[in-house]
């Protein structure tokens, strides 16, 4: 608990303002909106997207990924955490489309919401943690990105996920070209923005070994990346709140974060 401690401090020192319901893109006439935090000050703020998970067919911007929100408002960051397209209504790849075009409508309205366009990160937790690590892996060059943060995400689909409902559902058809073109690690490469990936050691859900092979798969393309193993921890953020052996992430998290976007 030590650890957290002068993140909970930094919390209370530093005020922002809230925005909420701000929307960001209509796809097929679907409103899509995000919640925005915008620290006091002049700014220009670096700046987190936020990706919450919830399966690829549930969830909001205000659920599951919540426990990041006090972390980067103590940081002095500007967040944005938005709400996406969700199965099985809408197959992919609108899910990552949507993420893509948040990245972008914060980058248009930098000036607005006081965001320095060239210090931006994603950050998502399970099935956000897909996106943001498949947006991190085949746009972040053209992007900009100067990070991504995964926590516990599905690297590699088509290796061992390809019976799983809720990929069935995110991919309608998960044929193997589909499970191919859905997996973050297909599109490692040279350049890409420095990559944090944040995973339970005893996650029921996802693998603790999907981040190990995309991360060292990174590696090997000389990309920088960071795999912190919570100890123990099961799948999630909310699950790991009130377990003070899980707590080190966090000091990580915005550490990593304050590296990479100073």
């Amino acid at each position: 608990m030590k650890l957290a401690l002068p993140l909970l401090l930094a919390s209370v020192a530093f005020a922002a303002d809230v925005l909420q319901d701000v929307e960001y893109a209509r796809p097929e006439g679907v409103p899509l909106k995000m919640d925005v935090s915008i620290p006091d000050g002049k700014g220009p703020f670096p700046t987190v997207i936020l990706v919450h998970g919830g399966g690829w067919h549930g969830g909001n911007k205000q659920m599951y990924i919540t426990p990041l929100f006090p972390l980067l408002t103590g940081a002095h960051f500007a967040w944005f955490s938005i709400d996406y397209r969700l199965a099985p209504q809408y197959h992919f790849p609108a899910a990552m489309d949507d993420v893509v075009s948040a990245v972008r409508f914060v980058e248009a309205h930098a000036k607005e919401y006081k965001v320095d366009p060239r210090r931006i990160a994603l950050v998502g937790e399970s099935a956000g943690g897909h996106l943001v690590a498949l947006v991190g892996a085949r746009y972040g060059k053209q992007l900009h990105l100067k990070a991504v943060v995964p926590f516990y995400p599905v690297t590699n689909m088509a290796e061992r996920f390809p019976d799983d409902t809720a990929i069935k559902d995110f991919l309608g058809d998960p044929t193997p070209a589909l499970l191919k073109e859905a997996s973050p690690v297909t599109y490692v490469a040279k350049g890409l923005p420095p990559f944090l990936f944040i995973h339970g050691t005893k996650d029921q859900l996802v693998p603790f070994q999907q981040s190990v092979e995309m991360c060292g798969r990174l590696k090997q393309s000389k990309v920088s990346c960071e795999l912190f193993p919570v100890e123990g921890a099961p799948h999630g953020v909310g699950p790991w709140e009130g377990h003070p052996e899980w707590q080190a992430y966090k000091q990580k998290f915005i550490s990593f974060l304050n590296q990479k976007l100073k």
